[in-house]
């Protein structure tokens, strides 16, 4: 098993995409990039702690590879916005891929540049290693399946969900 810790916006969005597909065993929403003691979702929102809102999700590479965990990644969010996906503005919403060892770094590097090629605007996506992941309080777990009516799950996560079933059938459970 390995382990790939991103943040592309709101860690619900990142959560829910990331539960829909195969090979992906465990997910926690969390905070990493920043500095100082152990963040929580209101000290990340209220100060500046330069933590992000991430998911730190396993998943087993003979199933599905670390490449096409990136290739989802850049399909569900705009890596192209800086500290921003839609409405949720904040460096807390920044675009950041945290590498766990040399051999993600490479891909991730080999990954982001391709992807730049997509756009006409520059990809601000973070790149950086991963020193902490600090676990999100427990009602930001598993958000969109036990809020599926909230008004941000209907409006924001669902549409980005519809798009990632349209593109990658295959890899859903």
């Amino acid at each position: 098993m390995e382990q790939a810790t991103l943040g592309g916006g709101c860690f619900w969005c990142v959560d829910a995409a990331y539960r829909q597909l195969k090979g992906v065993t465990e997910l926690i929403s969390g905070y990493a990039g920043g500095t100082g003691e152990a963040p929580s979702y209101h000290t990340v929102h209220t100060s500046d702690t330069g933590y992000a809102e991430v998911v730190q999700l396993t998943f087993d590479p003979q199933i599905i590879t670390y490449d096409t965990i990136l290739e989802v990644f850049w399909a569900i969010h705009n890596p192209t916005t800086l500290n921003r996906q839609g409405n949720d503005v904040g460096p807390e919403y920044r675009s950041i891929i945290l590498y766990h060892n040399q051999q993600q770094k490479a891909v991730a590097e080999k990954s982001l540049a391709a992807v730049q090629k997509l756009w006409d605007d520059p990809v601000v996506t973070e790149l950086a290693p991963l020193k902490t992941f600090y676990p999100a309080e427990e009602e930001h777990q598993n958000f969109f399946a036990k809020h599926p009516e909230f008004g941000y799950c209907q409006v924001i996560i669902n549409p980005k969900l519809q798009k990632l079933r349209a593109k990658f059938t295959s890899l859903l459970k």
